[in-house]
């Protein structure tokens, strides 16, 4: 009797489903992307009212799956951003819990918009591409602190990434590759910023023979921290270049008129090493309720600002009025000590979402 309930449950969905495409257009594409824990990102259209797994297996995305009915719950995955619906999902599938935490069934989703979605294994077990390389020429270097340049790139075609991803760079007249967050949204013209070291195969590069028309490689998209679906106030936190990331987010979270409050901290050394303090002070004309606090972890002894680590100046009342999503870029020591914070606060309702990435100084 139950199988039978189920089976007439799932018919009446789908013929609902069917009523509403039927007065949808059919001609129009979302663009999805599908992230996976070995932090590969594949970008392929799905149409109006196509199913998502359709779309997957159609472009080569060979997703897990068993019983396409929405019922044994094998292609689950999560959507970080955009909108969607389902046809039908039991709940021995994915609980009411797993619905509020937009878990979704491949199998019976349709995209209402651009969307990106993640699944908890490797890339490998889609039968997925390897990584492709992708040729860019040099368009632009500016040396914007002591420490920090922007390299800009220029691709003959637009590249999809989600903003906070990285790309590895191959270094012309070397057979090293280095690996830098995209510090802009998606398209052909990219910039990342290069922490210039004293003595490093890019920071050389970079310094003494990089000209505009150098072509290099890059690998991308790659990397599982991005900007998810804005429901709350961010915190956006950057540790040196680590800023760079977060520049892609912001570039993102303006273009599409975020309305949430958005805090950025930014922390480095000293004085110096600050960057991009125009292009920071200029979101708050775009993001409403923008916030930006600076911090030098070895300032002058003139310097007027805050001073000491990035931890000291947060706004507790801030968090723990409201729920927030916060988003941490920067060295390991930096991350490893907000974690602890966040425990030590006892900020249960802060998402934390973190980068570590070290400096290579060969």
């Amino acid at each position: 009797m139950a199988a039978h309930l189920t089976l007439r449950r799932r018919s009446l969905a789908k013929a609902r489903q069917l009523l509403r495409g039927a007065l949808e257009s059919d001609h129009m594409n979302h663009k999805v992307a599908f992230s996976f824990a070995d932090g590969k990102t594949l970008f392929f259209p799905v149409g109006a009212n196509e199913i998502l797994l359709d779309a997957a297996l159609r472009n080569g995305i060979k997703i897990p799956l068993d019983c396409r009915e929405g019922v044994c719950g094998t292609c689950q995955g999560r959507c970080e951003s955009g909108h969607f619906t389902q046809d039908y999902v039991d709940e021995e599938a994915l609980s009411s819990l797993d619905l509020q935490h937009r878990k979704m069934l491949s199998c019976q989703t349709r995209v209402q918009s651009d969307a990106a979605f993640y699944f908890d294994f490797d890339s490998s077990l889609c039968n997925a591409p390897g990584p492709v390389q992708i040729r860019s020429t040099v368009s632009a270097v500016q040396q914007v602190s002591a420490s920090t340049a922007i390299l800009h790139l220029e691709l003959e075609t637009p590249l999809d990434f989600l903003p906070g991803q990285y790309a590895r760079l191959s270094i012309p007249g070397t057979d090293s590759w280095r690996s830098y967050s995209f510090a802009n949204r998606p398209g052909n013209q990219l910039q990342f910023l290069i922490r210039l070291l004293p003595d490093g195969v890019m920071s050389n590069y970079i310094r003494e023979r990089c000209q505009v028309g150098d072509e290099l490689l890059l690998e991308a998209p790659l990397g599982a921290f991005y900007l998810r679906h804005v429901t709350q106030p961010l915190v956006l936190v950057a540790g040196g270049t680590g800023l760079s990331a977060l520049l892609g987010m912001l570039d993102e979270l303006a273009a599409n008129a975020c309305q949430q409050p958005v805090h950025l901290y930014y922390g480095v050394r000293g004085a110096a090493d600050l960057c991009e303090a125009t292009r920071i002070k200029a979101y708050a004309e775009k993001i409403p309720g923008f916030r930006y606090t600076e911090v030098l972890s070895d300032p002058p002894p003139d310097w007027p600002g805050k001073r000491g680590y990035l931890t000291e100046h947060f706004d507790l009342a801030e968090l723990r009025d409201q729920s927030a999503d916060m988003y941490v870029c920067g060295p390991p020591p930096m991350v490893e000590s907000i974690k602890q914070w966040l425990l030590d606060q006892a900020l249960d309702d802060v998402q934390l979402y973190y980068e570590k990435f070290t400096e290579s100084n060969i």
